[in-house]
């Protein structure tokens, strides 16, 4: 097994360190004694396509291109094949504009914008499940012993999500492999950075699995539906509705996960039971994120 602080094989990593992530805030604890800690940073984003400005999300401030790409191609308005001709992102105003050949105009589709369950200010458009219409996934292997050593590397991996909490981690994954590790405020905000990378390298989603720290509800599994990934896993516990959608499109559904255990409540189908529950480490308490939300 990989050390604790060995992040060398992904190719994107967490930065606890990163000065614009976080700030030390000074307070007290429940003895009354001075105490330092930090918290995470959360700054607006705005959103334009083209001329068209989308929207304007809390998030963490890294990776604001992928953000960007990653939110658009989920909502339906990059569509596939799309010539995307730049994205442009300006620090001092906060904004990120996305460029393509053709011009765009969503603001029926705008109207039809609803608040989500999730945290920060996601959003997710009325019309969202119309590309799940027909949607197959890819028929792929998952490994219990490729989730097992998955769940035991990325809680160990150095994260803000261990350094501050109060943040939501997703990892692109292939096999036992971890390869892309976002985090944000929001679920979804991370999701997304997951997704615009993957657009902008041209990675193929037929042979991923996502993991994500948060909840597995409705807007979770859509989007990791339509990006093409078959299987979602996590630590945390599932919604009704997005167990629901799970069983319509038939994307493998891991939740609960942690140490030996785990539920799946769609598509077991994938499932290869390789490994021996018995001999699977329990999950040693240090591993648990400091104020982590779920």
């Amino acid at each position: 097994m990989a050390r604790e602080s060995d992040i060398s094989d992904y190719l994107i990593a967490p930065d606890p360190g990163a000065l614009r992530l976080t700030r030390r805030v000074s307070g007290f604890d429940q003895t009354g004694a001075p105490v330092e800690t930090a918290v995470v940073e959360e700054r607006p984003l705005t959103i334009f396509l083209n001329g068209q400005e989308i929207v304007t999300a809390m998030t963490i401030g890294d990776y604001p291109d992928y953000l960007a790409l990653g939110f658009l191609k989920n909502q339906g308005m990059l569509r596939e094949g799309e010539e995307i001709t730049g994205v442009e992102f300006d620090e001092e105003l906060e904004t990120v504009v996305v460029r393509t050949a053709t011009e765009t105009d969503y603001e029926e589709k705008l109207k039809k914008k609803t608040r989500t369950s999730g945290c920060a200010v996601g959003t997710v458009f009325g019309d969202i499940m119309e590309g799940l219409d027909g949607l197959t996934l890819p028929p792929m292997e998952l490994k219990t012993s490729d989730l097992y050593a998955l769940s035991a590397r990325i809680s160990r991996t150095p994260s803000l999500y261990l350094e501050a909490g109060a943040i939501h981690g997703t990892v692109l994954c292939a096999g036992a492999r971890p390869l892309v590790y976002m985090e944000d405020v929001g679920r979804h905000n991370a999701v997304d950075k997951i997704a615009g990378w993957m657009l902008s390298e041209g990675v193929s989603a037929a042979d991923k699995t996502l993991y994500t720290t948060g909840r597995l509800t409705s807007e979770m599994v859509i989007k990791t539906a339509l990006m093409g990934i078959p299987a979602l896993a996590s630590r945390s516990g599932f919604t009704a509705w997005g167990v629901e959608i799970a069983q319509q499109v038939g994307l493998t559904l891991i939740g609960r996960l942690k140490g030996h255990r785990f539920v799946c409540l769609a598509g077991e189908e994938r499932l290869t039971r390789d490994a021996d529950p018995g001999a699977v480490p329990p999950e040693p308490a240090s591993s648990g994120r400091k104020g982590a939300t779920t």
